[in-house]
């Protein structure tokens, strides 16, 4: 027995502007918005309205053919979210694209037509991610999760999700588990959100809940997605993944990271080297406008952390599963040759 999903699309092209759907009123409300301008799509990526790094590299490889006439904007798109590797990924490629174009118009057509492709091979990319990752798991299993590295975070199936929805497909019966994700709550209004609307069996925990609920629950496998992913194998995933990493260690469970390998920094040594970018205090001090700590009190909010290479269990791509030596199996996979 087969089933569908529906979900709603996280960014599409109308040839004169970006449609998004805006992540930051879900899941109370499903709200798109047009982005028309450099500045709409900046603010977009870094007030997290379109983020998880798949989405956001397809949102500014658009927002660069909106601005055919002015590629100066490459830094300008590339500056707004600093760890996700795929925004400048996509914005290299699109540069790419128009090296030979003769006139404003060609170097228009070329870029709308590229940053389609990434977004139709994403989609795709995402797929074989999911089918990979299914192979890990069983009918029943109990799966922890943390963030959002689902359909709406990528353009389609998502990353760490990916393998939920297909089991969904194919009636496998797993059940997730998925943090809050604090501060800004991706896990609770986005993940669990998403989950629901594609009819999948999810339950949502606080992030202080995770050790509690691996040794009650049996967790059989946390699974979560990356934004950059360095030559050794160390990952910056969403803050809290290091901390479920140790946990999962703890009580021998596997952790996996799925991501593409337009996520892979093999320019980067190690996770030392990744930056990671710290937000706004007001994110801890409040939550959805409402104040929950003393307005002055000093505040560290890093988005990312990182998650050394010999805690994970293995690495989830388009081209198979990493399980091994990650140096030499990244090298690998870069050369154009297969992982099992």
């Amino acid at each position: 027995m087969t089933h569908s999903f529906a979900v709603p699309r996280s960014v599409e092209w109308k040839e004169t502007a970006i449609t998004i759907l805006n992540q930051q009123k879900l899941p109370d409300v499903t709200e798109y918005l047009e982005l028309t301008t450099k500045e709409d799509v900046f603010d977009a990526i870094v007030t997290l309205k379109v983020r998880g790094a798949p989405a956001i590299g397809i949102t500014a490889a658009f927002g660069l053919a909106l601005a055919a006439k002015d590629i100066d904007i490459k830094q300008y798109l590339n500056s707004s979210r600093p760890t996700a590797i795929n925004l400048s990924w996509a914005l290299e490629r699109l540069s790419h694209s128009i090296e030979n174009a003769i006139s404003v118009n060609e170097a228009k057509t070329n870029l709308v037509h590229e940053a389609i492709q990434i977004q139709v091979e994403d989609e795709e990319t995402c797929r074989m991610i999911g089918q990979n990752a299914l192979q890990l798991f069983k009918k029943g299993d109990r799966i922890m999760t943390i963030c959002n590295a689902g359909s709406i975070a990528t353009s389609r199936y998502g990353t760490a999700l990916a393998p939920f929805y297909l089991a969904k497909q194919k009636d496998l019966g797993l059940h997730i588990y998925a943090c809050e994700t604090r501060p800004v709550l991706q896990g609770s209004r986005l993940t669990a959100w998403e989950l629901m609307q594609g009819g999948i069996d999810v339950t949502l925990i606080t992030d202080s809940m995770a050790a509690h609920t691996m040794k009650e629950k049996q967790i059989s496998a946390v699974i979560v997605g990356a934004d950059r992913i360095a030559k050794n194998g160390d990952t910056a995933n969403k803050i809290g993944t290091y901390g479920l990493a140790i946990l999962a260690n703890a009580f021998d469970i596997p952790f996996f990271v799925a991501a593409p390998l337009s996520t892979f920094d093999t320019k980067v040594k190690s996770g030392a080297d990744i930056p990671i970018e710290e937000r706004d205090p007001e994110e801890v001090r409040q939550i959805s406008g409402v104040r929950t700590a003393p307005t002055d009190v000093p505040v560290f909010n890093p988005a990312f952390d990182i998650t050394p290479h010999d805690l994970i269990s293995g690495i989830i791509t388009e081209k198979g599963i990493m399980t091994g030596s990650y140096e030499e199996e990244i090298e690998q996979l870069f050369r154009g040759e297969k992982v099992h």
